[in-house]
């Protein structure tokens, strides 16, 4: 009896002590599949790295802290109810670009894609799953342009769930001239009920960023992050995507829109800005040989962007210090 009433006040104490996404960290683990490797959370589905799903790799499906998807299922999945079904290449969560050497690997349908061509890493230590590979950029020729590292880090628990996107380009085949074009590159496709348009008689979702700009005014601005929020199934959630501050360009600026696009793109500078903007102002050439990094934290959320305290999430990412900060800015 004594020891019941000790177990149970221990308990009570480590409730009062441990913050909650402590108390709710989720057991995640990973398993590779022949079309790529599933997340899961508790044994529930997470997310899905798919390698083999059109001319890219991508995350899809993400199930959020509600239990449900928190991202386009179109068009990997035709038949989507309620779903806008434009921008073929809008797939759920993926990294590319709209110009390197002239080559469209943003748009569908193109010849040019990124190809999978091995795992670095695909593993789980109980707190966090990682997923690294090695992808090959293929022009409409079959002539490669360059390579990439990606490393994804899956993290949950019960109010927020995370995926950090880490990529490094190699200028591997002579130098990479990326384009300025508002046609990139970290992108998520929101849901269509959560975008900010009026979508099947609702009232639409909502966007922010860290400047304190909303909705259509964040189009075009560089901000350290933006969060897009809105009612999914009857529960308010949201994405946001932090741009880490040893990030190529930080603070990037965001290719963020009505219909539910929302994408970091460091190079669209002269859309971005305008009349303001000077012609090919965001063009970055890379040189052969060379490395430039891009880095993302993405969370999934409940709430608005304070009550998912996206302000201090931030604060904590831009904090951590990766391994390899020496990447060009």
């Amino acid at each position: 009896m004594l020891r019941t009433i000790a177990g149970i006040a221990t308990l009570l104490l480590l409730s009062l002590v441990l913050p909650p996404t402590a108390a709710l960290a989720a057991e995640v683990a990973v398993e590779k599949h022949d079309g790529g490797a599933k997340v899961t959370l508790d044994g529930k589905p997470f997310a899905d790295y798919l390698i083999k799903t059109g001319p890219k790799p991508i995350v899809w499906p993400i199930i959020g802290p509600t239990g449900k998807e928190m991202t386009r299922a179109f068009p990997m999945r035709l038949d989507a109810k309620d779903e806008r079904k434009d921008h073929l290449h809008h797939r759920s969560l993926w990294f590319t670009h709209g110009s390197v050497n002239d080559v469209d690997f943003w748009s569908e349908p193109s010849r040019a894609k990124q190809v999978h061509r091995e795992y670095l890493k695909c593993d789980a230590d109980g707190k966090r799953a990682t997923i690294s590979t090695v992808n090959d950029w293929i022009d409409g020729t079959g002539k490669k342009q360059c390579e990439d590292v990606r490393t994804l880090t899956f993290r949950g628990d019960g109010d927020v769930r995370s995926i950090d996107f880490d990529i490094t380009i190699k200028a591997s085949e002579g130098p990479v001239k990326f384009g300025d074009t508002k046609e990139g590159s970290m992108g998520v496709r929101i849901p269509s009920v959560m975008d900010l348009k009026q979508t099947l008689g609702k009232k639409g979702g909502n966007i922010v960023n860290a400047n304190g700009d909303r909705d259509g005014a964040t189009w075009g601005k560089s901000a350290p992050w933006v969060d897009y929020y809105g009612a999914l199934d009857g529960d308010l959630v949201g994405i946001a995507i932090l741009n880490h501050p040893s990030s190529f360009r930080y603070p990037t600026y965001w290719h963020v829109r009505d219909y539910g696009l929302f994408a970091a793109n460091p190079f669209g500078l002269h859309d971005f800005k305008g009349k303001d903007g000077k012609a090919h102002e965001g063009e970055y050439i890379l040189p052969a040989g060379e490395t430039v990094t891009f880095r993302y934290r993405l969370l999934f959320h409940k709430g608005d962007e304070q009550g998912a305290k996206v302000a201090e999430a931030f604060e904590a990412y831009s904090k951590e210090q990766p391994a390899d900060v020496g990447a060009k800015k």
